[in-house]
């Protein structure tokens, strides 16, 4: 299978870097194992220079790694280098990458001096750069700008597959709040169901392009997710976190108001497993929506990180680990979901994926539950849970957003939220699989909308 190389957006953000950093820093570009960090910097690395050097950190052999102590003499070190590899470097027009730097400590900690000599420019990846093993005995060094990378997104997805006009029409339905017709609508929604099945991974959207067979973009995926297994049992041998990983599917698809470890791991609470936690985060794997105590501008400042629901960061892994008690994915069930006539409720996948759109658009994931009591005599009560799936935060104020995983458009969540927060909303919208209108001040939105608010 001939591996493509997709446009992504990120090239933008690597061209910014070079341009406006002159050297000044190295480039950091972390992200979770799969979503195309070496595919992309290499290719930047040979458009963009007059010359490169690609270390990958997880095939170098003893003469690499002995350069880095020689560091302290940067003439020889680049002497060796250029024969290591037999490659001329030029002054100002040439790149050093370290692929996979989380592999060999000693070569991040050398960036430091290696960007103050100013000679060539240097660009970085890395997944887990944060894992304890990953930083023992190094100064990590304070000259790196830092941008992650994630799965294709839902408008790189359609570039990869040919469709490029159908996001310009999306985006001009959004910018102008225009209908599209229920016609459209539904078959935009189909396009949009394939990305969910398919997912954002390279090597997915791949085998999409080279098979369009859903059974071998099913086997490329679970090969990505016994990777992402077998590196979550490398850090935590007891193998907490991968059961944690694991029944990510199962606890979303409970409809609880968070993700209860204790019922994953016996007797465990988010405060006793906080390092394991943190570990997932650093892993890029997953993304965490924490509960906001109290719903305004500066949702951090009032986060409960004991309190929080996980996704996954790519919903074709998710469709695919939720269906992990079989052998593979049978077609008939990514058929039924392309179609959506599949017997179970999917708001947990559009759940997930919304989450995935909103991250990769550069959103922080927040979402809030409050109680109401709605009837009262005497001293009986009937209280009532609501929640919003997820808060953003624009100018001043805050907008907050349910999502349904059908054209069903009740949103008394939203309502109960306005009357208590009213003075603190800028815009309410509802994501859903119907065309676009306004309900009111309720702003009604297809989920393939999700990644322009």
């Amino acid at each position: 299978m001939s591996e493509k190389i997709f446009k992504r957006k990120i090239y933008k953000k690597m061209l910014q870097w070079k341009n406006e950093s002159d050297g000044q820093t190295a480039l950091l570009i972390k992200g979770a194992r799969r979503v195309g960090k070496s595919t992309i910097v290499e290719e930047f690395a040979r458009r963009e220079y007059e010359s490169c050097i690609i270390i990958d950190f997880s095939i170098a052999d003893d003469a690499v790694r002995e350069l880095f102590s020689h560091i302290s003499d940067l003439n020889y070190f680049f002497l060796r280098i250029q024969s290591l590899f037999n490659v001329s470097l030029h002054d100002r027009n040439s790149v050093i990458v370290f692929d996979e730097v989380q592999l060999y400590p000693p070569a991040r900690q050398a960036i430091k001096h290696l960007v103050k000599d100013h000679r060539y420019d240097y660009i970085e990846t890395g997944s887990l750069l944060s894992i304890k093993k990953n930083v023992k005995g190094i100064v990590i060094p304070s000259e790196e700008t830092r941008i992650t990378m994630y799965p294709l997104d839902y408008e790189e997805f359609l570039w990869a597959v040919d469709k490029t006009q159908i996001y310009e029409l999306i985006r001009y339905s959004y910018q102008n709040l225009k209908p599209l017709g229920e016609a459209v609508n539904r078959d935009l929604m189909r396009n949009f169901r394939l990305y969910m099945l398919i997912g954002g991974m390279p090597q997915a959207v791949n085998a999409y392009l080279e098979s369009n067979d859903f059974s071998a973009i099913d086997a490329v995926k679970r090969n990505i997710l016994e990777l992402y297994i077998d590196d979550f049992r490398k850090i935590d041998p007891t193998g907490r976190i991968s059961r944690l990983f694991t029944s990510i599917p199962t606890e979303l698809s409970r409809n609880t108001t968070r993700y209860k470890v204790g019922s994953v791991i016996e007797n465990a609470t988010a405060a006793r497993i906080s390092e394991l936690l943190m570990d997932m985060e650093d892993s890029m794997t997953v993304n965490f929506a924490y509960h906001a105590n109290d719903p305004s501008v500066g949702f951090s400042l009032h986060a409960d990180y004991e309190y929080f629901k996980m996704f996954l960061a790519d919903t074709g892994l998710f469709v695919t680990l939720a269906f992990m008690d079989r052998d593979y994915t049978d077609n008939v069930i990514y058929r039924k979901l392309l179609s959506d006539k599949l017997s179970t409720n999917l708001g947990y996948i559009y759940e997930n994926v919304i989450a995935q759109m909103l991250k990769s658009a550069g959103n922080e994931l927040f979402y809030y539950t409050f109680k109401e009591e709605i009837y009262k005599e005497e001293e009986n009560k009937t209280i009532r849970g609501y929640e919003i799936d997820f808060l953003l935060s624009r100018k001043d104020k805050i907008c907050p957003i349910e999502v349904k995983s059908s054209g069903y458009n009740s949103h008394k969540s939203l309502d109960k939220f306005q009357q208590k927060f009213s003075e603190r909303t800028l815009y309410r919208y509802l994501l859903y699989t119907k065309d676009l209108r306004k309900d009111k001040d309720i702003i009604c939105l297809p989920a393939y909308m999700t990644e322009l608010l």
